[in-house]
């Protein structure tokens, strides 16, 4: 998607900030003792008070709200009855629609108490989201988020896995530019243009390059196995850089 005007601007904004506070009021409600499912009903009822709609449950009759991966998990891990324990490194994404617009966010949590190279994995995670979100302007190379995502993440000693990729999304969840790279992709030459639409989000590892699917048909799993987060924002490139979407409300 290209924004065309202010309207559709406010309109993903709008969508943007309640998948932001979905996973704000989640992050808050957490503890241990709680199965992904209670957690996911929270997230579920955000969405629905603000008049919007699960996206991967609208869109591909995902089996939940929300997607909720822990420890080995690394993605679209589906709400159900495994119960979330002190230790564990909890991913929630939310992605939803409002109006025909759509936006997609995701950040991950440790439950208390966990090792200091876990601590350490979430904060590079949030600071390798943002190397990747500095370098969305309008007429740059896409392919410019992945080298310095990359050039991040060889210089902490960390992975990245590189099957998992960032995309377009706006009038749909996933849409063109698909499959956004956020590792280093000599093949990638698309730019970036005034008013596209696509999500960031890099998956940073303590040795997993790799997705691979498991029993079902959604969740995927690190591999080699190996602590991983994602943090992820929807953003609009412009000429003065990006305009992030998905903020939550400060009072969320």
């Amino acid at each position: 998607m290209v924004i065309a005007n202010d309207d559709e601007l406010t309109k993903l904004k709008e969508i943007g900030r309640i998948c932001a506070n979905a996973i704000q009021v989640m992050a808050a409600a957490m503890e241990p003792g709680m199965t992904t499912l209670e957690l996911d009903q929270i997230g579920r009822k955000v969405l629905e008070d603000s008049g919007a709609r699960s996206a991967p449950e609208f869109c591909y009759q995902f089996p939940g709200a929300t997607c909720i991966s822990i420890n080995e998990e690394i993605a679209h891990g589906i709400p159900g009855p495994r119960v979330i324990r002190a230790g564990d490194l909890i991913n929630i994404d939310v992605s939803a629609e409002k109006d025909g617009f759509f936006a997609d966010t995701g950040a991950s949590f440790t439950m208390p108490p966990v090792k200091p190279k876990i601590e350490r994995l979430c904060r590079d995670g949030k600071r390798a989201l943002w190397i990747g979100l500095n370098q969305v302007k309008s007429g740059e190379p896409l392919a410019k988020i992945g080298t310095a995502v990359g050039a991040f993440a060889q210089k902490n000693r960390y992975t990245l896995v590189t099957n998992l990729a960032s995309h377009g999304v706006g009038r749909s969840l996933h849409e063109e530019p698909a499959e956004l790279s956020t590792w280093p992709d000599p093949s990638e030459k698309r730019m970036m243009t005034e008013g596209l639409v696509f999500t960031v989000e890099p998956f940073l590892s303590l040795g997993a390059t790799w997705a691979e699917g498991g029993d079902d048909a959604w969740t995927l799993y690190a591999d080699p196995k190996a602590p991983t987060v994602q943090y992820e924002h929807t953003v609009v490139a412009t000429r003065n850089g990006p305009v992030v979407l998905t903020l939550p409300d400060e009072r969320a």
